[in-house]
């Protein structure tokens, strides 16, 4: 029996491993490159980025942000610039028109540490920069657009990326993926619910229908208009899933609407940016 109430909970062993090999690796970078969904700007984020990276420059890239509102999207990047101090650029897979910005300031944060080294003796080497994000936030795609390959294995899935693994950019720049960081605890449901609806936690870890229906109100809230619209659902009728099931003629045995089949229609409208263009976190967060 499904419950009403929706709760996400994880514990992925791996993840622990991830954090203490993330570790153990950063001595080995010039700076990060740390990588967000643009669609969830604040709950895409990690809260202890800072303990795990210390004092390491960092570029952020607010990925897929091609799915939001252009100009909501503006205000986030300026409000992450001002709270962290560090540079943010939009991006997305489709599109290398960015391509050499990212690389540019990717290799400027890395400057300062080369210098130090190169006055120790050494000679001056790539920028080294290290990959990180929550899983399916788009690490792997966008390095796979930094180098224009398929070399790193990428996938649709929640936690594809399991190894660490170089990726050699071009002779200025190396650039280490790494698996998605989440957290050991997720206490926060609101923001975990963010998390599944842009498919950033595993299936096995919530039911579609709930998730859904969660996601439902949410637009319903936010974006009433857009939702009801992609939908053809007339004015008097309530944003439901049993509603658009109806309105699709989407029905099973005995004349019900099938719930299931449009709790995952609904997810993917979302997830590949056929409803609208939206920002589900709160400016004010």
């Amino acid at each position: 029996m499904k419950k009403d109430k929706l709760h996400i909970h994880w514990y992925p062993g791996h993840i622990a491993k991830a954090e203490k090999k993330l570790k153990e690796q950063l001595s080995l970078v010039d700076a990060v490159i740390e990588v967000l969904d643009a669609r969830l700007p604040y709950s895409s984020s990690y809260d202890n980025i800072t303990r795990l990276l210390g004092e390491k420059p960092r570029l952020i890239l607010l990925n897929k942000a091609d799915l939001t509102d252009k100009q909501e999207l503006k205000k986030w990047i300026s409000l992450i610039e001002e709270k962290t101090g560090f540079p943010v650029l939009p991006t997305d897979a489709k599109n290398s028109k960015d391509l050499s910005v990212i690389v540019k300031k990717s290799v400027e944060l890395s400057e300062p540490r080369i210098q130090a080294l190169m006055k120790k003796g050494l000679l001056r080497r790539p920028a080294r920069v290290m990959v990180v994000g929550m899983p399916n936030v788009g690490k792997s795609s966008i390095i796979n657009k930094l180098t224009r390959s398929s070399k790193t294995k990428i996938g649709a899935k929640a936690g594809v990326t399991r190894q660490q693994q170089w990726v050699r950019l071009n002779p200025q720049l190396e650039l280490l993926d790494t698996p998605g960081i989440i957290p050991m605890k997720q206490e926060d449901q609101d923001r975990a619910k963010k998390l599944a609806f842009v498919n950033a936690v595993s299936e096995n870890a919530y039911s579609s229908e709930i998730v859904a229906k969660e996601l439902l109100s949410m637009l319903n809230s936010k974006y009433p208009i857009l939702t009801r619209e992609f939908y053809k659902l007339d004015k008097d009728l309530d944003l439901t899933l049993e509603n658009i099931s109806k309105q699709r003629n989407w029905i099973v045995a005995g004349g019900n609407p099938d719930i299931e089949r449009t709790s995952v229609y609904v997810l993917r409208d979302f997830r590949e940016g056929k409803i609208g263009k939206f920002i589900l976190d709160d400016f004010c967060e």
